[in-house]
């Protein structure tokens, strides 16, 4: 599916050269999708007309804006979801007393994580990070009936994330987890190393099957 959502994306891409048309059609598919018909960070708008036709992503900073910025992708299961990611979000739209309040933060939450990636401050940038997933994971805990798509292991990487910037006074690395259990980790280039050393030793086996290192994309590309 991810495949074909990327060759989705690049075609639009190249048929629809105006940013917000490709976002629009992309949107339709994912918001995944949407968000990934820019490189960099990128905004997905709300927008305000019946329609749909102003939800649509846009580039807030390039990839080039944060270069020591490291991304390792830890693949904890490779299992299909037990609750697909739409029906989930519709259960929780529904059910979720908690999902109605954490919608009332998210304007403030996205101007003070603009303003971090802008001044390039990881320790606000991850602590935003982390306690955006973990509210978006108890709100799913909290549709009814729950879905929990975490599991073991992706507790304990939590965990070992949290002592790893207890030891080092701030927060120097940083979680998000979407609907499932594979760890998305941040940190700079000064600590990847020891993070991914980390993470390997406590980790990689039967835990975590495998590490994929990522920079920030620059959008959908067509290779031929």
């Amino acid at each position: 599916k991810q495949w074909y959502q990327r060759r989705v994306r690049g075609a639009l891409k190249m048929l629809y050269p105006t940013q917000g048309d490709v976002s629009e059609m992309a949107r339709l598919g994912s918001g995944s999708a949407c968000r990934s018909t820019a490189g960099g960070f990128v905004l997905w708008e709300q927008g305000v007309q019946e329609g749909g036709q102003d939800s649509v992503a846009r580039q807030l900073f390039s990839p080039e804006h944060w270069p020591t910025l490291r991304i390792l992708v830890c693949v904890v299961c490779r299992d299909e979801k037990h609750v697909p990611s739409t029906a989930g979000m519709q259960s929780t739209v529904k059910t979720s007393g908690l999902m109605r309040q954490r919608i009332q933060h998210v304007p403030d939450r996205i101007e003070r994580i603009t303003r971090a990636i802008e001044q390039r401050d990881f320790a606000t940038f991850g602590e935003i990070t982390m306690r955006d997933s973990n509210e978006m994971h108890a709100v799913c805990l909290d549709t009814f009936p729950p879905i929990a798509y975490l599991n073991d292991t992706s507790h304990q990487i939590i965990r070992s994330v949290h002592k790893f910037n207890f030891d080092k006074g701030t927060v120097r690395a940083a979680y998000t987890f979407d609907a499932g259990p594979n760890a998305v980790l941040f940190c700079e280039d000064r600590d990847y190393s020891e993070l991914k050393g980390m993470i390997t030793n406590q980790f990689f086996g039967d835990k975590v099957t495998q590490l994929i290192e990522c920079k920030l994309g620059c959008g959908p590309m067509i290779l031929k």
